[in-house]
């Protein structure tokens, strides 16, 4: 695990030497990365595209140093935490209106990352359902009352 971490870290102080990696173990097989810049926007890129696409080029590079499955998570300048809470709200508050309305309610197209928040957020409420719908790029969470 050092030797992962240091790798991960050396790739980021090439980016920027001011950069500040944090890793956090959650369990043996869950390493969370946070990330803290001054310009996060070159490492997030448009709707957090290219922070999705740096994890996975960091999730390939520990497949290569480690024998066994290890989920790994990165975050920059608490980028997915805000965009967890915010996704959050949005569905709170959609699944609020579906039960009242009843209308189903459409979100456009959204990540893997994106829409599992989704279905997580809503998936106790007893008075509505989500699923996703489309393929590819083009999937989105729908909510539709029960």
């Amino acid at each position: 695990m050092e030797e992962i971490k240091k790798t991960i870290r050396n790739l980021f102080l090439l980016i920027d030497p001011d950069i500040r990696v944090d890793f956090f173990l959650e369990a043996e097989n869950s390493l969370h990365i946070k990330v803290k810049m001054k310009d996060p926007q070159v490492l997030i890129g448009e709707k957090g595209q290219t922070l999705a696409e740096i994890e996975r080029l960091l999730k390939a590079i520990t497949r290569r140093k480690t024998d066994h499955a290890l989920f790994v998570s990165l975050d920059i300048n608490d980028y997915k935490k805000r965009k967890t809470d915010y996704l959050k709200e949005l569905a709170k508050e959609a699944g609020d209106e579906v039960s009242l309305t009843g209308v189903e309610k459409k979100f456009p197209p959204m990540s893997p990352f994106e829409r599992r928040i989704i279905h997580i957020t809503l998936a106790e409420r007893d008075d509505i359902t989500t699923e996703s719908t489309g393929s590819g790029h083009q999937k989105r969470v729908l909510i539709k009352k029960r």
